[in-house]
């Protein structure tokens, strides 16, 4: 473990919510993940947890349809020992490519809002999109609506452009999410 840099140590599920008084008992800082429904939320879960099947992974969009909390324990080496520290990694439903019905959609839709403008814990929203496409008008949407929280934006499928190649999502991502050159 390197000096400075958390490492997650411990991971495991805790609780599916899609209603306040179903949210995990003690109350702690959360970090939440959302996405399309393809973009592979529970793929990197499980990969900066370190433990396949944590997450439940489906080649069919859409199997992510409640709050999924998991607790993560965190470690960190430091001047003279080391910090430690607990939160929760909450999984959000998907948006975009779920195969189901316009009323389920709009039940995640409805759960996902009041938890992510009602939570007193949400400390950190990560919206991960496919860079390899051109966002869509929920992607848009919802990182509109998430900059309003304290939110980051990651791209998690390979980008193989040549180095001298143009990235051709750049000016879009500028235009449309609101994104500074300088961070992409």
């Amino acid at each position: 473990m390197n000096k400075g840099v958390w490492d997650i140590v411990r991971a495991q599920f805790v609780t599916s919510a899609v209603k306040a008084e179903q949210y995990p008992s003690p109350q702690m800082i959360e970090a939440a993940f959302i996405g399309r429904s393809n973009v592979g939320k529970s793929s990197l879960i499980n990969s900066l947890c370190r433990r396949n099947g944590l997450a439940r992974v489906s080649a069919t969009p859409g199997k992510t349809q409640t709050i999924n909390y998991y607790l993560l324990n965190a470690k960190r080496n430091v001047e003279g020992g080391a910090d430690t520290a607990q939160f929760y990694l909450v999984d959000l439903p998907g948006y975009g490519f779920a195969k189901t019905g316009k009323s389920n959609k709009d039940l995640w839709s409805g759960f996902i809002s009041k938890y992510l403008s009602g939570s007193d814990n949400l400390a950190l929203v990560c919206q991960l999109i496919d860079i390899r496409h051109k966002p869509m008008e929920s992607d848009i949407t919802t990182g509109c609506w998430a900059a309003a929280l304290t939110c980051r934006l990651f791209s998690l499928k390979p980008i193989n452009f040549p180095k001298m190649q143009p990235w051709p999502r750049k000016p879009f991502l500028n235009a449309n999410l609101g994104l500074m050159t300088a961070a992409l």
